[in-house]
């Protein structure tokens, strides 16, 4: 998920493009909407409608940075923090399959009832239950929060989608910028404070975690753990060292822990604030616009979301977005545990994360604008031998607690294969399902999660080796299954399959 959510939440990840409505009368919205809005008048865009949805993007991508602040720094401790009995794994776990229901029933039926600003706003307070079971982790208090993640995740991150490709187009008819450059640099705008999140999300809990340490005692630790780690840790690790068997394993005090939850609850609370009084409704931009599933209910949403899975552009994406779920479950969970934490200490996580939260965070709009230059084919397969690089790199790799600049070079390289997969496959899922944008959303958000919960699920009984091994599969069968869909043209056909037309409804606000 993460994030998203994990990211989430989260993973997450997510460049959508190409909105494409149907042209509406402007008396025939306006009585749809509400009689008071008979009167409206309606303009086209003008120049400075730029500077608003600038203002809205940037906005949401401030709230989003914030809120996830606090979901990403409880996520990375989760599977070193409430290690007993496999706790946070598994809470990660009960996230990401919920989240699969999430994206498969509630999106379009969320959305059309609340609108996506309103949707994004409702779906961050479903995440505080995650951060309050923190002050009492047991399996009756951290499984239904990790649930409540995940049913909010769905609609969250589809509505975040949903909103950006919006506005995207919108932009576009008022500027001599395509909308297809737009949504990649509206959504690498997105990412860069999305990612940022995991730097101050970690550097938030090192603190914490590191304030007042007896030196002299972590000095003892390193001195210990030197003969054990290469046995213990990295591509060996099994779950199965004990605080006693390696001290780096000791989780800290629950003090402490209490007072980074208060914290992120806090971040949660000026999120949710920020996008209810600062974001646009996004019916200023889309006032033709019926959905996907305009009219549906029930169990029809299923087969709306589903549908996309007769198309064959659909199924070839399916491996790599599997795959983006599955690396991104794989750094928080199991680089964290079986590398940072038994090696170097719990303490270190945070340090760790920030430099691929920063990374990430830089590469993220850096993708959009090296692809302008060589294309989308020649990034995607860069990333595919670097990360596959790494993967091998960690196999043989045996992690001692004096090579700190490695696990910093790991967790930053990660980092700029994470920012490729994340902005160019949500960019490739917006070229690919025009017109279907929260069916698109769903699905890939649907396959993102499946990848990351399988892993999470089998995380706590495989070795750290097997699971490198596995990543590395998927990986292949992503790319090669990415390369047909851009040999066969699948992308400059949908892409050329319908022209958008917009309007602004300047005197109508939804909010």
């Amino acid at each position: 998920m993460q994030q998203g959510g994990h990211t989430s939440t989260f993973l997450i990840l997510h460049i959508w493009n190409s909105v494409y409505f149907e042209k509406v009368s402007i008396l025939k919205l306006e009585m749809e909407v509400s009689p008071k809005f008979v009167e409206a008048k309606t303009d086209q865009f003008l120049p400075s409608e730029r500077w608003r949805i600038i203002k809205n993007i940037l906005m949401i991508g401030v709230a989003f940075m914030i809120h996830f602040t606090a979901f990403m720094g409880a996520s990375n401790l989760q599977s070193s923090v409430n290690a007993d009995q496999s706790l946070g794994t598994f809470t990660l776990a009960a996230i990401y399959g919920s989240l699969i229901f999430s994206n498969i029933f509630l999106p379009v039926l969320v959305i059309s009832w609340l609108g996506c600003k309103w949707t994004i706003t409702l779906t961050f307070v479903a995440y505080m239950p995650f951060i309050a079971a923190q002050f009492y982790p047991r399996f009756f208090t951290m499984i239904p929060a990790g649930l409540a993640v995940g049913l909010g995740g769905g609609p969250l991150w589809c509505a975040k989608c949903t909103y950006l490709t919006v506005v995207a187009e919108a932009y576009a008819t008022v500027s001599d910028i395509s909308a297809d450059v737009l949504v990649t640099r509206f959504f690498g705008l997105f990412f860069m404070f999305y990612q940022m999140a995991q730097v101050w999300g970690n550097l938030i809990s090192s603190a914490v975690l590191s304030y007042d340490m007896d030196q002299e005692a972590a000095v003892s630790n390193v001195t210990l753990n030197a003969t054990l780690v290469g046995e213990l840790c990295g591509a060996n690790f099994c779950g199965v060292s004990s605080a006693t068997e390696n001290p780096n394993l000791e989780p800290p005090p629950p003090k402490r822990i209490q007072l980074i939850s208060g914290i992120y609850l806090g971040c949660m609370v000026v999120a949710c604030l920020i996008v209810a009084f600062g974001v646009d409704s996004i019916s200023r931009y889309d006032r033709g616009r019926t959905g996907s599933a305009t009219g549906q209910s029930g169990f029809k949403l299923l087969s709306v979301t589903l549908k996309l899975l007769g198309e064959k552009s659909q199924l070839l994406i399916l491996p790599i977005t599997i795959f983006i779920g599955a690396e991104q479950a794989f750094l928080f969970a199991d680089f964290n545990a079986a590398f940072v934490s038994c090696a170097w200490g719990i303490s270190n996580i945070g340090y760790v994360m920030i430099c691929f939260g920063v990374v990430n965070a830089i590469a993220a709009p850096a993708t959009g604008s090296v692809v302008k230059l060589t294309g989308r084919m020649p990034v995607m397969i860069f990333a595919f031998f670097l990360h596959m690089t790494i993967l091998i790199a960690m196999l043989v790799w045996r992690p001692q607690p004096q090579q700190g600049s490695i696990f910093f070079l790991i967790s930053g390289l990660w980092g700029i294969c994470d920012a490729i997969w994340l902005v160019q496959v949500n960019a490739l899922c917006g070229l690919l399902f025009p017109g279907k944008e929260e069916s698109g959303y769903s699905n890939f958000k649907l396959w993102e999660a499946t990848g990351s919960v399988i892993t999470y699920a089998y995380s706590p009984y495989l070795c750290t080796s097997v699971k490198l091994y596995i990543l590395m599969g998927i990986l292949c069968v992503g790319v090669i299954c990415y390369l047909v869909i851009e040999f066969t043209g699948r992308v400059s056909k949908s892409v050329n399959r319908v022209k958008p037309d917009f309007e602004l409804v300047a005197s109508i606000e939804k909010f």
